[in-house]
């Protein structure tokens, strides 16, 4: 299922959305509207549990499509700088947990979608970086934004400002990432992880998703009352039966989710 350039496909509730445009994966237009697309789809599948961000074997994505951007004018970059980082956003607001398995480069636009993620597995081959300062721009996608969230101010401003690219071990060192592992077990790690999260509480993984990214952009008191929100609705849900049952039962860890 999907478009030209992006597809997906689901599987033992895991989904796996495909960027397949070579030889960079570069995000072009087309790219950024049918990642949003199927970004919305996988979203609302209530049989998926988790999702794979994935660009292959050899590379993640190396940004955006700068033929498409060279001759922009401010007319143009203001008009469509919403529509790319809505669609970045659509990634970032999954329901389900998601993880970006990354192979070869992920930079500029390739970055930011891998940050739009909530896990980042990397082969030992990775390379990751915001660039475009080099470009004599900045990043358009939510860099600016979503990498000092991950890795703190600091470092990102280094690495914006300097548009030097991040070795996968340097990435692991500073928390861009969460794992690496050899470059041919990127995605088989990462289908391994997103098993472990779908086989947890349906309801109450989106719930605790949902609390932490509102949560982490207000105040605190504004922060607990989401949470109470969220805490608050789960009970009488199969989550919370299933689980405070087996826990009276059988002790803690051993429960079992009858999962959609």
């Amino acid at each position: 299922m999907g478009g030209e350039f992006v597809s997906w496909e689901a599987s033992d509730a895991i989904a796996t959305i495909r960027l397949e445009r070579p030889p960079m994966n570069a995000l072009s237009v087309q790219v950024q509207e049918e990642m949003r697309a199927a970004a919305r789809e996988v979203s609302e599948r209530a049989d998926v549990r988790a999702v794979i961000v994935y660009g292959g074997p050899k590379i993640f994505a190396a940004g955006a499509d700068v033929r498409e951007m060279a001759d922009w004018s401010l007319t143009d970059a203001l008009a469509r700088t919403g529509e790319l980082q809505s669609a970045f956003t659509a990634v970032a607001n999954i329901a389900q947990p998601t993880i970006a398995a990354i192979t070869g480069f992920a930079l500029g636009g390739g970055c930011e979608l891998a940050l739009c993620c909530d896990f980042r597995v990397a082969g030992d081959n990775a390379r990751l970086g915001q660039p475009e300062i080099l470009l004599g721009i900045i990043p358009g996608a939510g860099g600016t934004q979503r990498l000092p969230r991950v890795i703190g101010t600091a470092r990102a401003k280094e690495l914006i400002l300097s548009g030097r690219f991040v070795s996968a071990d340097e990435a692991l060192r500073i928390g861009l990432v969460d794992q690496v592992v050899a470059p041919d077990a990127v995605y088989s790690s990462a289908v391994e992880w997103a098993r472990q999260l779908a086989a947890g509480p349906a309801f109450a993984t989106r719930a605790a998703k949902a609390a932490i990214d509102r949560g982490i952009e207000t105040d605190i008191d504004t922060g607990l009352e989401i949470e109470r929100v969220h805490f608050s609705a789960l009970f009488g849900t199969r989550d919370q039966e299933i689980g405070m049952r087996s826990f009276l039962e059988h002790g803690p860890g051993k429960a079992e989710f009858n999962n959609p």
